[in-house]
């Protein structure tokens, strides 16, 4: 344990687990009773209905299980339509810890004197979410603060909600074949353990910092080492409005916004290899100047330099009608075994993403101003590869998705007119491997962060 963090102590367990348990497996055998009623006797079950008692079950959950529900809901085809359909509407707020257990989790991770290392400690939460909640703070030195606690027993309640995952991908997988979910639940599961780890969290932040001293219009807060545990993350507080004031202010505002969230997310990936897998409007605010805070690094994906020319060649291989060089690039993401067949219908999908980087003009980053294109494309793609025989997508294919979904989503919210090829080949211009490599070893090393496997 580094010397710079407080202590902890295990709070995984078994009483822990078969409490989790039991408070989802209600649900979740039901769905299983239901389908395999559908499969076995042909009983037709209403899964519109059954994704709504689903919902209903995980938004009275205080913990990753609701988390991993909204992740899902934006991977195209991790779910059926109706159970992401309802999965997408979970709110990331959960009901805060009161002020005696805020004391007692404070006092358990920085010492029973702990308000005297604070000038003030608000002890109602500024915000709720499904691992933790934040507090306002003031420093000695007079600083404002955010302290991020973690929920206690958090690590039993992910363990238990790993489980009821693996249930879950294993009634899809008997519903439908198109889409093997087990890298992606490997995935899943290695970040949402990471994410329980608030020291990891601290040296993503300072990485972030590194990766991003140069984009002035990009803010990350600063860690302060001797307040923070692996229970709690002390940093400074952004002041900032939510991304959902800006949708009906003037398009010149709404375009800067994007701007700036393009570069936010996509610079540390084209110049480093890494990505932050969790781009929903609650991890960053805007300022006045239209500058953005970044709030939240939980879930940080670092890849290998080689799935960033993957990603890169993928484009030029849409780009020029090249199929030898798109095989090379899914088989660089970790496709294998791919058919022309399976490779035309990945080419749909991809297609479709890399869509607002082909045109050299400014436009929306979904021109029917819908989501509805995409769910089409989507359905098509998997009706295709059902045929096929069914994919097993690579577990590197899992965020880097839901990265371009999900801040897509954000600026179909903005409907920002921005020209997305501009940006993007102003990012890959002179891209080398090597370079890339040598820059992501000397900022991982820094930060006491692993290379990519």
């Amino acid at each position: 344990m580094s010397e710079e963090f407080g202590g902890d102590r295990d709070e995984n367990s078994l009483s822990g687990r078969v409490m989790r348990y039991a408070q989802v497996s209600g649900t979740m055998g039901g769905l299983a009773a239901r389908i395999a009623g559908q499969q076995l006797f042909g009983i037709r079950i209403d899964k519109a209905q059954h994704a709504e008692e689903l919902k209903r079950a995980l938004g009275g959950l205080k913990g990753p299980l609701m988390k991993v529900a909204q992740l899902l809901a934006t991977i195209p085809d991790a779910l059926p339509k109706e159970y992401a359909a309802e999965l997408a509407q979970l709110q990331s707020e959960a009901p805060a810890m009161g002020r005696p257990f805020v004391r007692r989790r404070m006092a358990a991770e920085l010492g029973p004197s702990w308000q005297g290392r604070f000038q003030e400690f608000a002890l109602d939460a500024s915000a709720a979410a499904s691992l933790g909640q934040v507090h306002r703070a003031t420093a000695q030195d007079g600083r404002a603060l955010a302290c991020k606690l973690q929920y206690p027993g958090i690590e039993s309640a992910v363990e238990a909600d790993l489980g009821q995952l693996r249930l879950i991908f294993g009634l899809y997988r008997r519903y439908d074949r198109s889409i093997d979910p087990s890298r992606i639940y490997e995935e899943l599961a290695e970040r949402l353990r990471e994410e329980l780890d608030y020291r990891r969290e601290a040296r993503h932040m300072a990485l972030y910092r590194h990766m991003l001293r140069n984009e002035a219009a990009v803010h990350v807060p600063d860690v302060l080492p001797d307040l923070s545990t692996r229970r709690l993350l002390t940093m400074s507080w952004l002041d900032g409005q939510r991304l959902t004031n800006f949708k009906d202010a003037p398009l010149e505002q709404r375009n800067a916004l994007a701007h700036n969230m393009f570069r936010a997310w996509y610079v540390p990936f084209y110049d480093y290899g890494v990505i932050h897998g969790d781009p929903h409007l609650g991890n960053y605010t805007a300022r006045p100047d239209m500058s953005v805070n970044l709030l939240d690094f939980g879930c940080i994906r670092v890849f290998p330099p080689r799935l960033v020319k993957g990603v890169i060649d993928l484009y030029h291989a849409l780009a020029k009608g090249d199929q030898a060089l798109a095989v090379q690039a899914y088989e660089t993401w970790g496709f294998q075994d791919l058919s022309k067949e399976v490779i035309e219908t990945l080419n749909l999908w991809a297609a479709f993403v890399y869509a607002p980087l082909m045109e050299d003009r400014p436009r929306l980053i979904e021109e029917t101003n819908s989501g509805t294109y995409g769910r089409e494309v989507a359905e098509n793609v998997h009706g295709r590869l059902r045929a096929l025989g069914g994919v097993t997508p690579p577990r590197e294919f899992v965020l880097m998705d839901r990265a371009a979904i999900g801040l897509g989503s954000v600026f179909m919210h903005l409907q920002a007119e921005v020209n997305w090829h501009q940006l993007f080949m102003e990012l890959i211009e002179g891209f080398d491997e090597q370079q890339l490599a040598a820059r992501q070893a000397e900022a991982l090393e820094a930060q006491d962060l692993p290379l990519p496997a």
